[in-house]
């Protein structure tokens, strides 16, 4: 006996249902959850050393990220610098290139977008935060612009460029906030604050969620759409897939390696710049606590997934925003959180690094 065709579920339906199966009995998401279980039972150890009981730090950890409105705005605004980074590094690995160099690339987006704000007046609203988004992008696009330029010119290992980018970046942006653009008498380096006009609306009082939030859900669904159904996307994944095919096949893998490189350093300046108008109103010295370097972790994680991304960098703003409960309520510091994902980025590194050994081992015996 069947079932009446209304209460059937319709083919769209099925096919999600069957997309998520696949994506929940594949290799990659097994090991995936295999680390985030690993990590949990980790700290839990942890946590009873501390002589503390795990469930209960746990629950308040979960409670204190999710358990109110206020406590999920604050969970989602500290993901969303997370996502703009995961989906920037996931955009350059996707190519085929490393960039280690989002923090620079986002600091130097965060000044071009303060600068705008600042100094540019008498502007309608969108216009104005538009335009400063804009000059963020384009800050952190040619910085990153120019490692891929080395690395398809003269093949200089862009690991090394960016990596070294991160420190000129953040220098001469600190160089800029303590000098040239400080305000008189700042107990900081820093710039003015951005007009009014620049700022991003505020979701919700007491809170620093705001309107970046949607454009970084926006921005990821742009970039789940651009590598599923554009044929430029589709060029960039073959070029990080297989170069020498790519190129066989008449694919421009150096044009798309530059394009690539361009796309991540935008939308990490994007994040910076979200940072500035939206949270911190203004730039300020060492305004990131190592956004740029933890979307490497999220992007890997989430296998360069843009829903993935989302999902990942929700959990680490769950992770951060919930410690400070946890130290509030339990006997456990907050800094237990940062244990937790640097227990995550062995696991995930670990993970990789056997792939790798595998591959290698198989090709040896081949």
């Amino acid at each position: 006996m069947t079932a009446p065709a209304s209460a059937q579920p319709s083919a769209p339906v099925m096919r999600l249902l069957r997309r998520l199966y696949g994506l929940a009995t594949s290799r990659e998401s097994v090991s995936v959850l295999v680390s985030v279980l690993l990590t949990l039972v980790v700290g839990g150890v942890l946590v009873v050393i501390n002589g503390d009981n795990p469930f209960v730090v746990y629950r308040s950890l979960f409670v204190h990220a999710f358990g109110s409105m206020q406590n999920l705005t604050n969970t989602l605004a500290a993901a969303t610098p997370l996502i703009f980074t995961g989906l920037a590094v996931g955009i350059s690995f996707r190519a085929g290139v490393w960039n280690i160099g989002a923090e620079g690339q986002l600091y130097l987006g965060a000044m071009g977008g303060a600068i705008v704000g600042v100094y540019l007046t008498n502007l309608w609203a969108p216009m104005h935060i538009a335009l400063s988004l804009a000059v963020a992008m384009v800050c952190g696009g040619l910085w990153a612009w120019i490692m891929g330029f080395l690395k398809t010119k003269w093949n200089v290992d862009e690991v090394v460029t960016t990596m070294m980018g991160n420190y000129i970046a953040i220098h001469f942006t600190s160089y800029l906030a303590n000098y040239p653009l400080k305000p008189p008498k700042a107990p900081i380096g820093s710039t003015d604050y951005v007009q009014e006009s620049a700022q991003l609306p505020q979701f919700v009082p007491y809170s620093t969620l705001n309107a970046g939030f949607v454009i970084a859900i926006a921005t990821a669904v742009v970039y789940w759409i651009f590598y599923r159904y554009t044929t430029t996307g589709y060029q960039m994944r073959t070029v990080g897939y297989n170069r020498l095919f790519a190129r066989y096949a008449g694919m421009p893998s150096g044009r798309m390696i530059l394009w690539a490189m361009f796309g991540s350093g935008a939308l990490a300046g994007l994040a910076g710049c979200v940072e500035v108008l939206g949270v911190q109103y203004r730039f300020v010295q060492d305004m990131s606590p190592n956004y740029g370097f933890d979307g490497i972790l999220v992007a890997l994680l989430a296998m360069n997934s843009g829903p993935g991304i989302v999902l990942v960098a929700i959990l680490f703003g769950a992770l951060r925003s919930g410690g400070l409960g946890v130290e509030r309520m339990t006997n456990v510091p907050s800094e237990l959180s940062i244990v937790l994902t640097s227990v995550l980025i062995l696991l995930v590194s670990s993970r990789y690094a056997l792939v790798k050994l595998f591959r290698k081992e198989r090709g040896t015996r081949a």
